[in-house]
């Protein structure tokens, strides 16, 4: 398992620390896994981290606590790591912790608002009450994901990688795609194919969508033969080194009908220009209009109802949202170094759909394309 090197942590801390004190904030609790990971290279289904100005405190379990001696002992080690036992509850534990924290001055950590159910909040508000300990939980969002938005070079080649697997893993599926195999089967078949390539898991459940059900956007597969002149949605994509990939093509069974190659072509040119328009300081919803002028120039304005795209990194849906800005919000410019997914599809309900994916990396001058697979619609079977 890959992992960014100490210095790279320190980078992130101190970003984040940034962010921390323009909100007025002196210290942070996170509890996403993924956060943690991203801050202490900690990577377990447990654990909580708490952010100091000089510290990181990550408290974990008996489960864990080799794996982060093994860790700090490398060359990936979290610098200023403080590890704290859990022997009763992380609730309890991080109690005591804020309360050794007050001691020494930290007086306004924040949460994680966004992860913190309302009776967990609760019951530390009320433990930090009973104690005595004057510390007012402040809630914060996005103060980890806003720095996450922006790869460092150790991310950036991790999603490269991650990326460029998908074309074995594609030709795999390809091979497979013919009349009277199963959605189920088919995506049985991409699985496999991920792990063959060295790929941790399927970054999401894989998406085989045939025929009138290529209408449907994330339709989950069924036991539908495929059959000749089907449109064939195939969305899949791999975790490598805890990085998420993916990638959307959309092949015919056969020869297509007219109709089919009609929606493909517009949605191929639709892509293309959203892809062209990707650079530093263009706004995320101006990506995604460069891709809905084309469709509407087609007809297809109304077939195309989703977003053109998001953000990739540890989670494989992250900021920034390339889509239709939201009302009363900011829209994300983009910045060297993200790393996003272009994907627009039309969907035409009865009939079939197309949707065709590729990650980007933004780069100084334009953009990287880092999937490389075929996008024309090829007839297989």
């Amino acid at each position: 398992m890959g992992l960014p090197h100490s210095e790279r942590l320190t980078s992130r801390h101190r970003r984040v620390r940034d962010v921390l004190a323009a909100r007025g904030l002196d210290a942070l609790i996170v509890t996403t896994p993924l956060n943690i990971r991203y801050l202490t290279n900690h990577v377990g289904t447990a654990g909580v981290a708490l952010l100091t100005p000089t510290s990181v405190h990550l408290l974990v379990d008996f489960r864990y606590l080799e794996a982060v001696r093994l860790v700090q002992a490398s060359a990936c080690a979290c610098p200023a790591l403080r590890v704290r036992e859990v022997k009763t509850s992380y609730d309890e534990t991080l109690v005591e912790a804020i309360a050794e924290l007050r001691a020494t001055g930290t007086s306004t950590p924040g949460f994680e608002a966004a992860h913190m159910t309302v009776a967990r909040h609760g019951w530390l508000r009320q433990a930090l009450e009973t104690r005595g300990v004057g510390v007012e939980l402040q809630a914060v969002e996005r103060a980890v994901e806003q720095v996450r938005l922006v790869k460092d070079d150790t991310e950036v080649s991790v999603l490269r990688r991650a990326a460029q697997g998908l074309s074995e893993v594609a030709g795999e599926a390809f091979a497979s795609v013919r009349p009277g195999v199963t959605e189920r089967a088919l995506a049985g078949r991409i699985e496999e194919a991920l792990r063959a390539a060295g790929y941790e898991r399927a970054a999401f459940e894989t998406i085989v969508a045939a025929g009138p059900n290529a209408a449907l956007p994330h339709h989950r597969p069924t036991d539908r033969a495929l059959a000749q002149g089907d449109l064939v949605v195939l969305d899949f994509g791999g975790v490598l080194d805890g990085y998420c990939s993916d990638l959307t093509r959309t092949v015919s069974v056969g020869v297509p009908a007219a109709d089919a190659r009609r929606l493909h072509a517009a949605v191929l040119e639709a892509q293309a220009a959203a892809i062209e328009s990707v650079a530093p300081g263009v706004s995320a919803p101006a990506v995604d209009a460069a891709a809905r002028a084309v469709l509407g120039a087609h007809g297809l304005a109304e077939a195309f109802g989703h977003g053109t795209g998001h953000g990739l990194g540890l989670d494989v849906h992250e900021e920034p949202r390339i889509g239709v800005p939201r009302p009363g919000t900011s829209p994300a410019q983009l910045e060297p170094g993200m790393v996003l997914t272009v994907e627009p599809g039309v969907y035409v309900p009865g009939v079939g759909g197309v949707r065709i994916e590729d990650d980007v990396l933004v780069t100084d001058d334009g953009c990287e394309v880092l999937t490389a697979v075929p996008r024309e619609l090829l007839e297989l079977g």
